[in-house]
């Protein structure tokens, strides 16, 4: 067997195969031995078939079957061998004169080559690293809704300004009819609410849907309707009221405090409200890390320039899925693709480049860690090592556990990267003001 390379450029390349009678024949004429010593064919004996009628039978198949074989273990182990870091798959040229019943085959294949280039973290202009933090506004608005939550509910006469309003919302040719609780913050607007201040059992108000909450998507809790149909939905519905209530605010006592945290973990409404922007903060610097890895994903993509075999990778999208495509559905496939088939490559130069492969035992220091956080939430406070490495274990031998786990640490790994080796500036910025920047 003979394999040559013709690099047609820097990202392209064709493997030729050449594979001649000697590497085949005699696996070919075992394989054929074997049947012939199982076949059962009418007038003879088993064992006793003779072997030009078990060739011509068998034998055209298994030479295809075997030499195919051979063609693909030698294509991986020269791809190995050779060190070439290829772009999806190896992709055979069509072949419509191939002679089976010639001794010696000549295969080619199409090669994408991986573009060589350098990744710079360090740009001109800092990517903000935002700290969100929990101001006061929000901490007493916190405390204010543990306060409702645990308050003690009371019956009103007529809706007023907190008032909790229990009714169905209705709509024939939609057919909405769903009964729900709402309170007048939800409303958008100053014109909805006061449809229902002063409101009694019994009343029902017209309502439009366009406009009708501050966030659209509140149609699809409180009028049970579809995410599609909730998008632009344009028609009056009535609420009918069939219960009022208020809430007496919950006293910022030592039971309301033993209730939330536990016994005497705190004491006072000043912890309270330490405990309240600790908690919050640390939920936000995941939300503050995971804009910064998006921030920088972006900055890489865009900065980070190299050409890719577009064309052989737009003709390898056409049979690599389930289903064939045509030229122009692999055309708009690999256009949607492109930039994240660009970070990935990004992605492990740096991997590569900065030795942040995740080990094992990395793998199953982070599955304990994630372990004992959430065994602490349900009062185990010091499980034994030998209950963490057990329960570890269950988890990595789970592949779709390990995948996510995976995943999850790399990410830690590429962040610690960004953090300390692209041009970063911190930034504070109060969580109503993130939310209103980035998310609105």
């Amino acid at each position: 067997m003979n394999i040559t390379r013709e690099n047609i450029d820097a990202l392209n390349a064709v493997v030729k195969v050449d594979i001649a009678k000697e590497d085949y024949s005699d696996k070919v004429e075992k394989i054929l031995t074997d049947y012939r010593k199982t076949a059962n064919i009418p007038g003879f004996r088993k064992g006793h078939v003779p072997m030009g009628m078990v060739k011509k039978q068998y034998g055209k198949a298994v030479l295809v079957e075997e030499v195919n074989k051979m063609l693909q273990d030698a294509l991986g182990k020269y791809l190995v061998e050779e060190k070439l870091d290829v772009l999806g798959n190896p992709l055979p040229k069509a072949q419509d004169d191939l002679d089976w019943d010639a001794e010696a085959f000549s295969f080619e294949f199409e090669l994408g080559l991986a573009p060589q280039f350098d990744v710079k973290l360090k740009g001109k202009k800092a990517i903000t690293h935002y700290n969100i933090v929990a101001d006061d506004k929000m901490i007493n608005g916190q405390v204010e809704n543990i306060q409702k939550q645990y308050g003690k509910i009371i019956s009103q006469t007529e809706v007023a300004k907190d008032s909790e309003i229990t009714g169905t919302f209705s709509n024939e040719e939609k057919e909405i009819d769903n009964s729900t609780m709402i309170t007048l913050d939800k409303l958008k607007g100053k014109t909805n609410p006061k449809k229902f201040i002063g409101a009694k059992v019994g009343d029902v108000i017209s309502l439009k849907t366009k406009g009708l909450f501050n966030d659209d998507h509140d149609l699809m809790t409180f009028l049970k309707v579809a995410h599609d149909d909730a998008h632009g939905l344009d028609v009056e519905v009535t609420f009918k009221i069939t219960e009022i209530n208020g809430r007496e605010l919950a006293d910022l006592d030592q039971e309301l405090f033993d209730k939330l945290f536990g016994k005497d973990k705190v004491t006072s409404a000043t912890e309270l409200k330490e405990k309240i922007k600790e908690d919050s903060e640390k939920q936000f610097a995941q939300q503050g890390d995971q804009k910064l890895l998006n921030d920088v994903t972006e900055y890489l993509v865009e900065n980070t320039k190299f050409d890719l075999p577009s064309n052989f990778l737009q003709k390898w999208m056409q049979t690599a899925g389930e289903e064939v495509m045509t030229e122009e559905q692999a055309k708009a496939e690999y256009d949607k693709s492109e930039k994240s088939m660009r970070y990935q490559l990004i992605e492990g130069k740096l991997i590569q480049d900065h030795k942040l492969q995740v080990q094992f035992e990395d793998l199953k220091a982070y599955a304990m860690q994630m372990i004992k956080g959430q065994m602490a939430q349900f009062g185990q406070m010091n499980p034994s090592d030998k209950e963490l490495e057990d329960i570890a274990a269950r988890i990595l031998s789970n592949q779709e556990e390990v995948k996510r786990l995976s995943e999850q640490l790399m990410s830690q790994n590429l962040l610690g990267l960004y953090k300390t080796e692209a041009n970063i500036k911190a930034k504070d910025i109060t969580y109503d003001d993130f939310v209103k920047e980035f998310y609105s």
